[in-house]
């Protein structure tokens, strides 16, 4: 409470200064930046560069660099143009009198046919890798969105395609399928749950720990994904960050209702960069002076250090660590129930990675040798003095990586690429406590699983893919991906994918693709049961048509209609009229957590659906937005051979953000989420086993109420001599509306309630870089 007082103190404070140093001493800022060639990242040398509506100019050197000085604070927009490239308009780009910005560009090259033809400068660029249901965020686009809380994730989950699971949480439901579906990857590295207090065998949270201002860009692929990606079935979620300033040593410190963080970057050695970074929050300082039972709390960091070695050769090192942990007060019975109906997820983890990359003639080699590793230690007590542990799951994941990617433009018209991975888990230890009354099969006899394990496991994969640009209009992609599974008694699997992008006109693009897409069962998934070691990767065809229309520069219209069949789907045989759809376990006594039960791949499924987009970008108009709507139906077949709606099947879902910055210094924006509530299933209302749920009508009770939220933002910007500050003031849910996440059984009053989400949720902040 003291640290929110403090923000608001301040806030007050900062609002009273002027928002520029005096006249006679007036700040500016520096842009500094790379700009690549699409596909090869090759450095583009000649490039012109220009800060749009202002006369500073400047070209890129043989590396691509470039430099722009003494440009006065506040939101602009680069225009990059080449001969022989389409040019491009990059927004957002924040500059302040602190540190220097940083900015990225790849240009596409123009088919030799279209040289003489002066093509208009787009907000827009399609991906080369990717035909369909691809989108880019920038660092400025997640952070400044409503209600995100600068997370990554949560500004993802505004595309279309994506639904909600519970408010706090942000696990991706992508057209209809389990948040296990979705694939993580930071720099390159493959990542299995980059949140804080993850789900074990998923991959959601309540908060990623990626700070935002490491992040370069975000690409989001919501089905057609290259040969590249594997062993997901429902998305790709590509995170790029930043390297440290080359330029000069800067910082950041910022401070909110929830945490803090701090910043240190700049120049190291004669071609390197440093970046450092470390949070840490006081949740549990507010949840303490609140009077809470359950107490969060959490640090994280990040260090990432790129040399240049030569024109050509390039190494960085990247290491991101975080550790969570959840404590409990249980000093009153009251206390003591509400945690008795609490999991504690309690993690430690890092993911690290060293990369060598070689640019060669006409292509680039990348070589990353990753290590991701996560201690997880879930545990939930019942509700006597002392409380003792009904649930235990203590599990150790340490997995080592090698990948190998290369890309070669073989002619003007022809671009391959392929590449390999081998994976090999050296650490999979669990030591797990289920209880029969938590672990019942389907006559309702319960069935305890106590078990203290280990084993390891191998995959490898290979890919290739071939793009061509068969007329200047028309570009296809033809992949094909092999992936061995080694602890699935070596099995093997091929993923045929194609796609291609039609241009109708200047403005008008048709796009398709159609693919398969395998994954194996995740790790835990394995001990469940003796019989589990006996899974098989199940699959995933998905087809996707679409079209997309720029009517301006800034604007991008998009229409998709994707239809995906899965295959060999994990289906739970304790509960043979459901298949394995895990999110978050905030109570076992629900339901078996963690897929730690019999499971048999036999049961299919289906969704089906139409997605809109309209995404308008920050330009002369000083307005930008994102409104997106999804139709889709998700239905799964169980043991029983009844079609019954997926866990995550929601009709309808509605997005729309919108801001507005009327002047270098201010900004304020909104954002309305609705979507169609949850299928759940009835519980037992009476009897020896009341409180356990009818699966015989799995998801076949009444839905969740309609989900809906309005957030909205406002950001203030200071620009001092030396030195940038940035306020702002973010309301979650300002209409103070309970949405309902989920139902759970009160086993006090023996009745069945709504677990509802927080009302109205004020954040404030603030930041200073310099």
């Amino acid at each position: 409470m003291r640290a929110c007082i403090v923000c608001a103190w301040l806030l007050a404070l900062l609002i009273s200064l002027p928002a520029h140093a005096p006249a006679q001493d007036l700040p500016t800022g520096t842009i500094t930046g790379t700009v690549l060639v699409t596909g090869t990242d090759a450095p583009l040398e000649g490039a012109q560069i220009t800060v749009l509506t202002t006369d500073r100019r400047a070209l890129t050197d043989a590396r691509g660099r470039f430099v722009l000085t003494g440009i006065a604070p506040g939101i602009w927009r680069l225009q990059i143009r080449a001969i022989g490239y389409a040019p491009q308009i990059v927004p957002d780009i924040a500059v302040g009198s602190g540190k220097p910005s940083s900015v990225v560009v790849r240009l596409t090259p123009v088919p030799r046919e279209l040289l003489s033809v002066d093509v208009t400068a787009s907000y827009f660029t399609p991906s080369i890798q990717a035909t369909t249901s691809t989108q880019v965020l920038s660092a400025e686009a997640v952070r400044r969105a409503p209600g995100v809380q600068e997370d990554v994730i949560r500004a993802v989950a505004l595309l279309p395609g994506v639904g909600i699971t519970q408010p706090g949480r942000n696990d991706l439901v992508v057209r209809g399928g389990a948040p296990f579906e979705n694939l993580f990857l930071v720099d390159g590295i493959e990542v299995p749950n980059i949140n804080h207090f993850g789900t074990q065998g998923s991959t959601g949270g309540p908060l990623s720990l990626i700070n935002i201002d490491a992040v370069e860009q975000t690409s989001f692929s919501t089905g057609g994904f290259a040969a590249r990606y594997g062993d997901r079935t429902a998305s790709v979620t590509s995170i790029t960050l930043r390297e440290g300033s080359r330029e000069r040593f800067g910082g950041e410190f910022s401070l909110s209702a929830t945490g803090g963080f701090a910043i240190v970057e700049g120049p190291l050695g004669r071609d390197g960069s440093l970046y450092l970074s470390a949070r840490r929050s006081y949740l549990d300082l507010l949840f303490k002076a609140a009077g809470f039972g359950f107490i969060p709390a959490y640090v994280d960091g990040q260090l990432k250090v790129v040399q240049q070695l030569d024109n050509r050769t390039t190494l960085s090192f990247l290491v991101v660590g975080a550790d969570g942990t959840v404590t409990f007060t249980n000093d009153d019975p009251e206390k003591r129930y509400t945690n008795s109906r609490v999991a504690a997820p309690s993690q430690r983890q890092y993911f690290s990675g060293l990369t060598w990359r070689r640019l060669l003639s006409g292509g680039v080699l990348d070589v990353v040798l990753g290590r991701t590793y996560t201690r997880y230690t879930t545990i939930q007590n019942d509700s006597l003095d002392p409380p003792s542990p009904i649930f235990r799951a203590f599990s150790t994941e340490g997995e080592t990586s090698l990948r190998v990617d290369l890309t070669k433009q073989l002619s003007p018209t022809f671009e391959l690429s392929g590449g390999a991975v081998t994976r090999y888990a050296s650490q999979l230890e669990y030591d797990l406590l289920v209880p029969g009354a938590l672990r019942r099969d389907a006559t309702l006899a319960p069935r305890p699983l106590a078990l203290d394990t280990s084993f390891t496991a191998d995959r490898q994969a290979l890919y290739g893919q071939l793009a061509w640009q068969a007329t200047p209009r028309l570009r296809t992609t033809t992949g094909l991906r092999l992936d061995r599974y080694g602890f699935l008694d070596g099995a093997s699997r091929v993923s045929p994918r194609i796609g291609a992008r039609y241009a109708i006109n200047s403005t008008t693009t048709a796009t398709a693709s159609l693919g398969r897409y395998w994954q194996a069962p995740s790790y835990i998934w394995l001990v469940g049961d003796p019989s589990n070691r006996l899974l098989s990767p199940f699959r995933a065809d998905q087809i996707v048509v679409g079209i997309e229309q720029l009517p301006r520069p800034d604007l991008k219209l998009q229409v998709e209609v994707f239809a995906k069949g899965y295959r060999q789907y994990p289906r739970r045989q304790f509960r043979r009229e459901a298949v394995l759809a895990p999110s978050g376990f905030d109570d076992v006594t629900s339901d078996i957590p963690f897929g730690l039960e019999p499971l048999a791949a036999e049961a299919t499924g289906r969704s089906v659906g139409i997605e809109f987009l309209a995404q308008k970008q920050l330009s002369d108009l000083p307005f930008f937005g994102l409104a997106s709507l999804t139709i889709a139906r998700t239905t799964f077949e169980g043991g029983d051979g009844v079609q019954r709606p997926g866990s995550f099947d929601t009709p309808v879902i509605a997005n729309t953000v919108i801001g507005w910055r009327p002047n270098p210094t201010w900004e304020i924006s909104g954002k309305v989420r609705v979507a169609r509530g949850l299928p759940t299933t009835p519980f037992l209302t009476d009897g020896a086993f009341a409180g356990l749920q009818q699966f015989a009508r799995w998801n076949q009770g009444e839905r969740l109420p309609t989900f809906g939220a309005l957030d909205v933002r406002v950001d203030r910007r200071w620009s001092l001599r030396r030195a940038q500050i940035v306020t702002y003031l973010d309301i979650q849910n300002l209409t103070g509306r309970e949405n309902v996440s989920g139902l759970q059984w009160n086993q006090r009053t023996r009745a069945v309630e709504q677990n509802t989400s927080l009302g109205l949720l004020p954040s404030i902040g603030f930041s200073i870089d310099f």
